[in-house]
């Protein structure tokens, strides 16, 4: 099984982005599933119905969240029509949509569990024990196992990639914007990065204009904050998978700066 995962997509300029290079990408890395975090995809902030189905038509196999999935209040309404759209699965029970998707690709099930971490960021429930309740879960033919880890904290990460090493095939970190070099095969068989980064203006602070966020780093008053302009950068995973085991083959982090 061959996996191809973009970080964080950041407004229009990351989601153009991703349209110009996911086909060079798919046929160079022969992939049969895409994936990608999606939730700022509108604006910097959220996503909407309307770019969900852009990104479903662009292919864009399944999609993830995190803490900022209801900056668009109808997504409130809209997300349980949307099935390959995720938000985290250790949210409140009592929060629409769903936490886990199984694909098929190829005919292999797929399975992609979304999580989000507690360190710095809103209340939830515990994701240890939540992605084990969810992998559990499973029907026991699945064994590709895909975790989107949206979190704060790299000790938190990385403490989640050893407590799932060898019960999911790969644990791909988000939320930071942030692209970490330490992607690799824990010993039993998971592969893993910290952060894969994300989709956007490469001249920002995370995919915002820079003069926005030092003003309000200065000042301490919130004010609206618009995505950056200028050359957009893509990052993203390649990951193999042993169809049989779930146990990886391979990551490999890609990193593509695309000029206007």
């Amino acid at each position: 099984m061959r996996i191809l995962f973009f970080g964080d997509i950041v407004g229009r300029p990351g989601r153009k982005a991703v349209q110009r290079v996911l086909p060079e990408l798919c046929e160079r890395y022969q992939v049969e599933l895409v994936g990608a975090n999606v939730e700022n995809s509108a604006g910097g902030f959220g996503l909407t119905k309307d770019i969900y189905n852009q990104l479903l038509e662009m292919g864009i196999d399944f999609m993830t969240s995190g803490n900022h999935i209801w900056d668009k209040k109808e997504l409130v309404k809209e997300i349980a029509e949307l099935e390959r759209l995720l938000r985290p699965a250790n949210f409140s029970p009592r929060a629409p949509g769903k936490g886990t998707l199984i694909l098929q690709a190829n005919d292999v099930p797929v399975a992609i569990i979304n999580l989000s971490g507690r360190v710095f960021m809103g209340p939830c429930e515990c994701p240890f024990l939540t992605a084990e309740k969810e992998i559990d879960n499973l029907p026991k033919e699945v064994k590709v196992i895909i975790i989107d880890f949206h979190a704060e904290a790299t000790s938190e990460k990385n403490a989640i990639g050893w407590f799932l090493d060898g019960k999911v095939s790969a644990v791909l970190g988000t939320h930071t914007h942030i692209p970490t070099a330490d992607e690799r095969i824990l010993p039993s068989g998971t592969a893993y990065i910290t952060d894969v980064g994300m989709c956007g203006p490469i001249n920002s602070v995370i995919g915002i204009k820079p003069s926005q966020t030092i003003e309000r780093f200065i000042t301490g008053i919130p004010h609206r904050f618009e995505v950056a302009s200028g050359p957009v950068w893509i990052n993203a995973v390649f990951v193999e998978i042993d169809n049989t085991s779930g146990k990886a083959l391979k990551i490999e982090r890609i990193q593509k700066i695309l000029e206007n």
